[in-house]
């Protein structure tokens, strides 16, 4: 075959370090945006980025050029560093180790687009635990319960 045909979409989840509330309005638009250009820069195409107070979540195109675990740490240094340039309020600015990641069927894209554009809403029912608990059962991935929070 000559051809390198790809097209896997991601979705990305990682939390503030001990899950702290530091993401607000006005910072929480501009972080989303940064993170979109990270992937972007990185030849993953964003398509959507949202999250609440203390995660975050990116829809992504996964380049075929890239790996998974370097996409996830450049976001999350580079916007980390970028954060804490904003305001000394944010100085202690850390996000949590690992993450999460789950292929996203392309009919199921526009869910996917949905559930995050949704996430303040979202959490006014449910805390960050038992969502990403809910996305782990979904994709069916198995966890110990003492390691997942970190």
């Amino acid at each position: 075959m000559g051809q390198s045909l790809v097209k896997n979409y991601v979705h990305i989840v990682f939390t503030t370090k001990h899950r702290q509330p530091l993401i607000h309005p006005p910072v929480e638009s501009e972080l989303h945006s940064y993170l979109g250009g990270i992937c972007n820069k990185l030849d993953c195409q964003v398509i959507q980025v949202g999250g609440y107070v203390d995660h975050v979540h990116i829809l992504c195109m996964l380049s075929k050029k890239v790996a998974l675990i370097k996409l996830v740490e450049e976001a999350k240094s580079h916007s980390s560093k970028w954060i804490k340039s904003k305001d000394g309020a944010y100085r202690h600015f850390y996000w949590q180790d690992g993450y999460g990641a789950f292929s996203v069927y392309p009919s199921e894209r526009d869910t996917a687009i949905a559930y995050i554009v949704n996430q303040h809403e979202h959490h006014h029912k449910k805390t960050f635990q038992e969502e990403y608990r809910m996305l782990l059962k979904q994709y069916n991935v198995e966890y110990d319960e003492r390691y997942v929070w970190g």
